[in-house]
């Protein structure tokens, strides 16, 4: 397997925080992804809430907020 180099960047601000990010892809693993390969396998070098953020646009804390085990007071 030939390892491709991220140059390309990707900006997506959270549709919850509005907080910007900017993740370094590969453009090739980019539509890999959009022409339906899993993202996981796609772009392994992304974390799982980078991988979320692209899938969702929420971040990794407004993730954790909205699905945080609260109820236990």
């Amino acid at each position: 397997m030939v390892a491709l180099h991220r140059t390309d960047t990707l900006a997506i601000t959270c549709r919850h925080c509005q907080k910007s990010y900017n993740l370094l892809v590969n453009i090739t693993d980019m539509a890999d992804w959009k022409l339906g390969k899993y993202i996981q396998d796609a772009m392994p070098y992304l974390s799982a809430d980078e991988r979320e953020l692209c899938i969702s646009q929420t971040c990794g804390v407004c993730w954790d907020e909205m699905f945080s085990d609260s109820e236990d007071a």
